[in-house]
């Protein structure tokens, strides 16, 4: 009986190193080669042990299960999800009834945790579900009747014949659970619950760093993922507490070398470009981040007209101090990452940004720069050349950041600059880029920049507003970027036509908006072009009745576009009944003159 069991820890063992060590050298033209083998050990290690009757001491039935569950991973690394079942089944079978016992508990869970992935791998992710949560039920069974004191104790007893070092039983045994919690994640996902499944990652990741299980550059982008998803709740502390600690984990990853060190070796030069990769997401993160926040503080803070609301602001910053207050003491409890020195280094990172709305132009500046800084981090990575689509939405981040600042900055001139700032950056893009391949992401940049030039006159035509007269070279500012938005606008317009060159009849549910408001805004263009000369003033408002025509046409044939357009189709209902009018009064002004 003692040289089977020893021979059986012989083909366990040879059967692991087969499975995690020898197949990482597995040719291509045999991948699972050391695979099949580590099989053909545990079933010799299976049939030493004896056979499985039912009557089987719970010391037995445990290895056994072991074996069960090692073919079970075996045969579902290979693609042989029926066998893997059939394996992962029989070892929750052998041990049902004594789970509970602390010899068994953690094979068990990892048997029941495999079949989730299983069962999640075929797109069933109910019956995942029950697998995972019925691992998540047993654990704190366990855990209430039991505890750790335990687990250590006969664990370790359990598996020292198989030598496998285990010297921190109940690290692992808590390894297992979370591995449960983060598939549970995933599921909670899948299923649109995602509350539920912020819950749960958040609470993998504590878990992960209390029991130092864990990669972290994976560690930190699933941090930087939950951050999104706080985000969207605007729960800024949150998000940024989920983004400090991915950056001070990512740390851990190590520094990345020069571009002459990363030159020794092909596989180097891989893990670094990952590690860059990695960094650069994670400053997108926090890049949408800012963006979010100052966003948030525009809404908070406009008014009707779009303007700052500079008696709202007094009043928000009365009362802001008292309200964060008392909000980051009962919450910060519930989303600390880590322990006491991971915290410090978390708390360090905090401090380089407020989780609070910006109330003004320099608590926006200050949330802009730090935006600013990993816009400049991010684009190391997510350059043109090799991520066309990634580079253009990281500067289209970085224009919004502009954009948004912007709308705390009171000085007009000021303002234009920053708008400036945009067009300088989108620009190159848009004509660098061939609409034949990126469509989609050119007409983004074509109406983004038709807005740009379209708000940066407003802008100066408030500053000429504000003179006793204009000079010659305001008005020709106006009239450059006036026509510099139309032109924008005519070319978004353009690439919804079809190849023969006419417009839809009826536009597209993701254009229609767009579409509209860039007919309106033409139409509005072309009125505050600024001209002496009567026969321009009169073409140019017949342009602008046009366009407005067209807009009032378009909803009464499609009624379903007047909810897109409500504020805009009221103030061009306006200007068609106006403009003729206007048109004739000048024709006649026009007229009375020899």
């Amino acid at each position: 009986m003692a040289d089977s069991w020893q021979l059986a820890c012989d083909a366990y063992q040879r059967a692991i190193t087969a499975s995690e060590v020898e197949s990482r050298s597995d040719p291509e033209n045999e991948p699972y080669r050391s695979k099949y083998r580590a099989r053909e050990l545990l079933r010799e290690a299976r049939a030493l042990l004896g056979p499985e009757d039912g009557d089987e001491t719970r010391l037995l039935a445990a290895r056994l299960a072991v074996i069960q569950l090692r073919l079970g991973v075996n045969h579902t690394e290979t693609e042989e999800m029926s066998a893997g079942e059939e394996h992962l089944v029989k070892a929750v079978g052998l041990l049902e009834r004594c789970r509970l016992s602390h010899d068994c508990v953690s094979i068990y869970l990892q048997a029941q945790n495999n079949l989730g992935i299983l069962w999640a791998d075929r797109g069933e992710i109910i019956i995942a579900q029950t697998y995972l949560e019925s691992a998540e039920s047993l654990y704190c069974q366990y855990m209430k009747k039991r505890g750790w004191f335990y687990v250590f104790l006969c664990y370790h007893n359990c598996w020292s014949g198989f030598r496998i070092k285990h010297q921190y039983c109940p690290s692992r045994f808590e390894r297992v659970y979370t591995h449960t919690l983060y598939y549970l994640a995933q599921v909670y996902k899948h299923l649109k619950q995602d509350e539920k499944a912020a819950q749960y990652c958040h609470t993998t990741l504590q878990r992960q760093l209390e029991y130092d299980g864990y990669n972290p550059v994976e560690w930190a982008i699933n941090a930087a993922t939950l951050s999104q998803y706080y985000l969207g709740k605007q729960c800024y502390m949150e998000s940024r507490h989920c983004l400090a600690a991915a950056d001070v984990v990512f740390s851990k990853a190590g520094q990345i070398p020069s571009s002459e060190a990363e030159k020794e070796n092909e596989a180097e030069q891989e893990r670094l470009d990952h590690l860059r990769q990695k960094k650069s997401e994670i400053a997108r993160c926090w890049v949408k981040y800012c963006l979010c926040l100052l966003a948030d503080a525009r809404k908070k803070l406009e008014d009707n007209i779009g303007e700052l609301d500079v008696d709202l602001q007094d009043e928000l910053k009365a009362e802001r101090k008292k309200q964060e207050d008392e909000k980051e003491k009962g919450r910060k409890k519930a989303v600390l990452f880590g322990s006491s020195d991971i915290y410090d280094s978390i708390l360090a990172v905090e401090e380089k940004v407020e989780c609070s709305l910006p109330l003004d132009f320099k608590e926006a500046r200050e949330v802009f720069l730090v935006g600013q800084n990993y816009v400049n981090e991010a684009k190391e990575y997510f350059q043109l050349d090799g991520h066309v689509t990634d580079h253009i939405e990281v500067i289209q981040d970085h224009s919004a950041l502009f954009k948004v600042l912007a709308f705390f900055e009171e000085d007009y001139e000021r303002r234009c600059k920053m708008h400036k700032r945009r067009i300088d950056m989108l620009e190159p893009l848009c004509k660098e880029l061939n609409p034949q391949y990126y469509l989609l992401v050119c007409r983004q940049l074509q109406f983004e920049l038709a807005d740009t030039y379209y708000e940066m006159m407003d802008l100066k035509v408030a500053i000429g507003n504000k003179l006793d007269e204009m000079d010659s070279h305001t008005i020709k500012k106006i009239n450059s970027l006036a026509q510099a938005a139309i032109k924008f606008y005519e070319m978004f317009l353009d690439s919804l036509k079809s190849p023969d060159k006419k417009f839809p009849e009826k536009l597209e549910d993701d254009v229609l908006r767009p579409a509209l408001v860039a007919k309106f805004h033409i139409a509005r263009l072309y009125g505050k072009l600024i001209t002496t000369d009567a026969n321009k003033q009169l073409e140019n408002m017949q342009i602008s009745l046009s366009y407005y025509t067209f807009l009032v046409e378009y909803c009464a044939n499609h009624e379903e576009a007047i909810k897109s357009v409500e504020t805009e189709l009221e103030l061009t209902k306006e200007m068609v009944a106006l403009l003729p009018a206007r048109m004739e009064r000048l024709r006649m002004q026009f007229s009375s003159f020899p």
